[in-house]
């Protein structure tokens, strides 16, 4: 038997509470070992801490070791114990799916047990696999129940990061982030809104408890948390009074719940009054351009501030810019460069049905070949050979069909850029941001000249859809 060149180590490990990694350290560590008494060459690590192997939640380091695997850059496999590697029979036998289509014979464990190269050690595996998947789900109903149980006794949840507010314990409370959420509270119950707090946290410097940067909708959670308000909650339902003391009354709480419910209901958010919102783009940093007034005057702006993340550098006058690309918009739903790409655009559909036909077809191969493999008509090898060449095919005809572009809209408007241009005074804002969306992608802003006081209309490069 040949020795492995290009040998991958795994190791994982469901729940680290300090998050530090020792555990998958030392599986690595004793992987390597092991590596070193069979003389193989270790190439890769792949770690996936704090992820379970049974929830189904994807593991993106067992992920690319599988697709290494099916590239043919491992050609060996060590983990610690099988568990390490699956707690699911369907998982199982997905890997070893892999490993023959790659040839690989070599899967090794810390703790030994068996031989992916015979059929005893795959009896083996699948026997294991099938047992870790049963204790996973004895242990998943025992930490359910507790999780009920704790919740009925008003006792904090568990998991590796503190709330904020609140010490490891989650019972005690963190002074100087207490005072934070009663200030945030009592700043947003008097009318400041969610972005106004976030920005201050972040000009002050206050830390989150991960190190993050605040968000409105952290800076939302926080505040609106039934844990600050004393209250223990369970799936979504307050289920009594924590044992903890609050650190925001409940009603401040109900009254804050409330004002997040009416500004969404109410009409208190303010109507569309920009023609090109969402639709600029800053040509400096590439961030989208959002609406604001300053002394009365509409505008775009390139915003700097939290959950924007743009330059700041980029402001242009919202009316004269509305007028520039209206104009071009209409102009061009007469004009022959649509006619053109409308032409070319209908041959792309003409493509897309031949596509749809493609994909159709292979879709039921594949299920011909999964049909003739349950019935044993042809082996595990041969139906992973003759799936591979149909699945990379459709996989590439559905990324086709997914950018494939419906022109119908657009379509019903060309030729009616004079007729539009007539009505677009009388057109609702709704009606014309639709019109400018059917024809336009999105503008690309340049800066202006420091000191201009007109509208440069060479500031805005227009981007087509068609």
């Amino acid at each position: 038997m040949t020795t492995p060149k290009a040998a991958a180590i795994y190791a994982r490990i469901s729940l680290d509470h300090e998050d530090l990694g020792k555990g998958v350290d030392r599986q690595v560590a004793d992987c390597k070992k092991l590596a070193k008494q069979l003389g193989w060459t270790v190439a890769h690590h792949y770690v996936d801490n704090n992820i379970s192997a049974y929830s189904g939640k994807r593991r993106p380091e067992y992920e690319q070791m599988l697709a290494d695997m099916e590239l043919g850059a491992v050609d060996a496999v060590l983990c610690y114990n099988l568990d390490r590697l699956t707690r699911q029979p369907r998982e199982f036998e997905r890997f070893n799916d892999i490993a023959i289509a790659a040839g690989i014979t070599d899967v090794r464990f810390v703790t030994g047990g068996m031989d992916f190269g015979t059929d005893d050690g795959l009896f083996i595996g699948r026997i294991q696999a099938a047992a870790a998947a049963q204790a996973s789900a004895a242990t998943s109903r025992r930490i359910k129940r507790k999780n009920e149980e704790r919740a009925a006794e008003g006792k904090p949840h568990g998991g590796s990061t503190r709330p904020y507010g609140f010490e490891a314990d989650r019972v005690t409370h963190n002074k100087a982030e207490a005072k934070i959420i009663r200030q945030l509270a009592a700043r947003y119950l008097a009318g400041e809104s969610l972005g106004s707090l976030t920005s201050w946290l972040q000009d002050q410097h206050v830390p989150t408890v991960t190190g993050k940067k605040w968000r409105t909708h952290t800076v939302r959670q926080v505040i609106s948390s039934p844990r600050v308000a004393g209250l223990r909650d369970h799936r979504g339902e307050i289920v009594r009074r924590g044992v903890w003391k609050p650190i925001i009354s409940q009603a401040d709480r109900d009254r804050i719940l409330a004002m997040y419910e009416t500004k969404k209901t109410s009409g208190r958010r303010p109507p569309r009054r920009y023609l090109l919102s969402g639709l600029l783009r800053c040509s400096l940093c590439d961030h989208t351009l959002y609406a604001a007034a300053r002394e009365g005057t509409r505008r775009y702006v390139c915003s700097s501030g939290p959950d924007h993340g743009g330059c700041g550098k980029i402001t242009v006058v919202a009316a004269p810019l509305d007028q520039l690309i209206a104009d071009a918009v209409l102009y061009r739903l007469d004009s022959p460069e649509l006619a053109d790409a409308l032409a070319g655009q209908a041959r792309k559909d003409e493509d897309t049905a031949a596509l749809l036909d493609e994909v159709s077809a292979d879709r039921e191969q594949l299920e011909e070949l999964a049909a003739a493999h349950g019935n044993r008509a042809i082996s595990m090898p041969e139906w992973m050979a003759a799936r591979k060449p149909i699945d990379d095919r459709l996989r590439a005809n559905e990324r086709r069909l997914r950018q494939a572009t419906n022109t119908g809209q657009l379509a019903s408007l060309q030729g009616q850029g004079d007729e539009l241009r007539r009505q677009w005074g009388t057109l609702n804002l709704d009606r014309q941001v639709a019109i400018v969306k059917a024809v336009l992608d999105h503008v690309i802003i340049t800066p202006g000249t420091p000191g201009a006081r007109s509208f440069d209309r060479h500031r805005a490069h227009p981007q087509w859809r068609c």
